[in-house]
C-alpha cells in the first residue's frame, strides 16, 4: 500500500461531473474510508465492519472522533456508476458542505448488472444504471455508508433521473469481504429505462469508457449525430450547455427504439437507517 493515500497520488482525483469525457470515474479499488481528500485502507476482519481497522484502530472509533456517525447509523447504497468514484463522491458532499468521510466497499453483487440510462445528465454526459440480470450472474460494484445528511445529498444529486430501489441480500448475495450478509442495499434505479443494442433489443453493457459509448450512439443515429455530433467531446459540450439539447437526446433514444423498461426494482417505500 503506497505511503500517500491522498486521491491525487493514487490517481483516483478525476471528477466525472467536471470532466463529463472521464465518467464513470476511478471507483473505490479495495475496502476503503473516505475522507474527503485521502482514500485510507480498511483492514477487514471477521467482524462486523464497524469493527474493521483503520491504521489498526476501530472504523467506528475512527468515525466517532470525527464527530460522524458510525455504520450501524448509516444507510448502504449500492452504486453502478459515478458514485462508486471516491473523488465524485467527496465533490458531492463537500460542494454542499457536508463532511465526505465515507466507508466504501467492494461486494460482489447477483442478478443484478450495468447498463445505460435512456437519459443525457446534466453534465452531458450518458450515465449507467442498473438492471436485472441472470439471478445467477455476478458484478462487483461499491457500497457506500452514508449517514442521514450524506444520504438526502446524494439523493437530491440522483432524483428525478433515478428513483431509490431496495434491494435484498436475499436476492443479490450482497457478502461483505469479511464473510458478513448484508439484509439489503439500497439502489438507484433509471427513471428513463436503460439503453438496449440497436436492432437488438438487449441492454447495452454500461461501465465502459464514456467517449467509446457516445461514439457507438452517435455512429447508430443521424438524428443523434445532428443533434450532438459530430463527435464525443461535442456532445458532452452542447449537452452540458442546454437541458433542451438533452431532453432532446432523451427523446431520441426513444424515437430509435432503443429503450427497455425495467422491471423487478421496488421502489423504496420507507425504513430505517443501518441496514
Amino acid at each position: 500500500m503506497p505511503e500517500d493515500l491522498s486521491l491525487a497520488a493514487l490517481g483516483l482525483d478525476v471528477v466525472p461531473a467536471l470532466r463529463p469525457l472521464a465518467y464513470p470515474g476511478c471507483p473505490a479499488p479495495w475496502p476503503a474510508l473516505l475522507t474527503g481528500d485521502e482514500l485510507l485502507p480498511l483492514g477487514v476482519r471477521a467482524l462486523p465492519l464497524g469493527r474493521w481497522s483503520v491504521a489498526g484502530r476501530a472504523l467506528d472509533d475512527v468515525l466517532g472522533e470525527r464527530g460522524q456517525a458510525p455504520v450501524g447509523r448509516r444507510h448502504p447504497v449500492i452504486a453502478v456508476g459515478s458514485n462508486a468514484s471516491p473523488a465524485q463522491v467527496a465533490y458531492k458532499l463537500l460542494r454542499r458542505g457536508i463532511s465526505a468521510a465515507v466507508p466504501m466497499v467492494p461486494v460482489t453483487v447477483r442478478g443484478i448488472a450495468v447498463g445505460c440510462s435512456a437519459h443525457i445528465a446534466r453534465a452531458g454526459y450518458v450515465a449507467a444504471a442498473p438492471y436485472r440480470a441472470d439471478p445467477a450472474a455476478e458484478t462487483s460494484l461499491v457500497v457506500s455508508w452514508l449517514d442521514e445528511e450524506q444520504f438526502r445529498a446524494v439523493d437530491e444529486t440522483e432524483f428525478p433521473n433515478y428513483r431509490r430501489a431496495l434491494i435484498t441480500g436475499d436476492d443479490s448475495g450482497l457478502v461483505l469481504p469479511s464473510g458478513e450478509k448484508l439484509d439489503g442495499a439500497y439502489l438507484y434505479v433509471s427513471s428513463f429505462g436503460i439503453l438496449t443494442e440497436p436492432g437488438a433489443g438487449t441492454p447495452r453493457p454500461g461501465g465502459g469508457p464514456q467517449a467509446t459509448l457516445l461514439a457507438s450512439l452517435l455512429k447508430a443515429s443521424p438524428r443523434l449525430r445532428d443533434l450532438l455530433g459530430p463527435d464525443p467531446a461535442s456532445w458532452v459540450r452542447r449537452a452540458a450547455a442546454d437541458p433542451a439539447v438533452r431532453e432532446s437526446g432523451a427523446r431520441v433514444f426513444g424515437e430509435e427504439s432503443w429503450v427497455l423498461r425495467q422491471p423487478g426494482f421496488l421502489p423504496y417505500a420507507g425504513g430505517a437507517a443501518g441496514l
